[in-house]
C-alpha cells in the first residue's frame, strides 16, 4: 500500500480516537508515537526495496527525535496508535496489525539471536499497556490486553488479558472498552485472599483438641513474622 495513505490514516486515527487532542496544529508537536510511524513508514518503504543503509538512517533520525525506536523491518499495519510512546521497541521481525494501541515504554523484542521470525505477532485490535515486554516469536491474538508492565512470553489466545511477571491468562473479554486497565484483576491478591479463606476453613475444620496446639504455632509464627519485619527496618 501506498506509504502516504497509510501515514494520512495514522493522522486520521489519532483525530477520531484521542480526547486530548484539540487541534490539528497539536499533531505536529505533541504525539511523537505518530511521528515515529512516519518515520518508520518511510523506512519501511525503502526497505522492503532491498535498500539497507537509508532506511536504516531515516529509523535513526526518527529516534533522535521521537526516543522511540522502530526497526524498518517491522510490519506495522493500518490505524496503530502509540500513545505517549517513549522508549518503545519494536524489533526487525515484529508484526502488528491493524487497530494496535501501545503505550509508553512497551518492548516487543526478541530472545534470540538466531536469523528469521524472532520476535512477537501482535493480531488486530491488541492494547498493550505502559511498559509491557511482549518478548520472542509468540501470538498475541485479536483483541488481548496486555496489563502494564506485564513480561510476556508465550502466546495469548484471542479475545484474553494477561498480565503479571511473567504473564497469566486472567479470563476472556474481561471488559468491552480497550481502556479500562483499571478493571484488569489483582492476579497477587486474588490468590493470597483465596489461600487465606483456605486457611481460615482447614481451621474451623479441626477437632478442639487440636486446637489448641494450633495456636500454640501460630504464636511462634506471629513472632518469626515479627522478627523477620524488624530486621528490614
Amino acid at each position: 500500500m501506498n506509504p502516504f495513505k497509510l501515514i494520512k490514516d495514522d493522522f486520521d486515527n489519532v483525530k477520531r480516537n484521542d480526547p486530548a487532542l484539540h487541534s490539528t496544529f497539536e499533531l505536529f508537536f505533541n504525539y511523537p508515537g505518530l511521528w515515529a510511524l512516519l518515520f518508520y513508514r518511510l523506512a519501511h518503504w525503502f526497505y522492503v526495496r532491498g535498500l539497507r543503509f537509508v532506511p536504516r538512517l531515516i529509523s535513526a533520525i526518527g529516534m533522535f527525535l521521537t526516543t522511540i525506536d522502530i526497526h524498518p523491518g517491522a510490519k506495522i499495519g493500518r490505524r496503530v496508535f502509540i500513545d505517549h510512546g517513549t522508549g518503545v521497541v519494536i524489533g526487525e521481525t515484529a508484526e502488528i496489525g491493524d487497530d494496535v494501541l501501545i503505550y509508553q515504554q512497551v518492548t516487543l523484542g526478541g530472545v534470540s539471536t538466531n536469523p528469521g521470525k524472532r520476535h512477537p505477532t501482535v493480531e488486530d485490535g491488541v492494547v498493550i499497556g505502559a511498559g509491557a515486554k511482549v518478548l520472542g516469536n509468540i501470538t498475541i491474538g485479536r483483541n488481548s490486553k496486555i496489563g502494564a508492565n506485564s513480561v510476556v512470553i508465550k502466546d495469548v489466545p484471542a479475545d484474553s488479558t494477561a498480565v503479571g511477571i511473567p504473564a497469566r491468562i486472567l479470563k476472556r473479554g474481561y471488559d468491552v472498552s480497550p481502556l479500562s486497565h483499571n478493571k484488569i484483576p489483582d492476579v497477587n491478591k486474588e490468590l493470597f485472599e483465596y489461600l487465606l479463606r483456605r486457611i481460615e476453613l482447614l481451621e474451623e475444620a479441626l477437632p478442639e483438641s487440636k486446637k489448641s496446639k494450633v495456636k500454640e504455632m501460630d504464636k511462634r509464627l506471629e513472632e518469626l513474622y515479627d522478627s523477620f519485619i524488624h530486621s528490614m527496618d
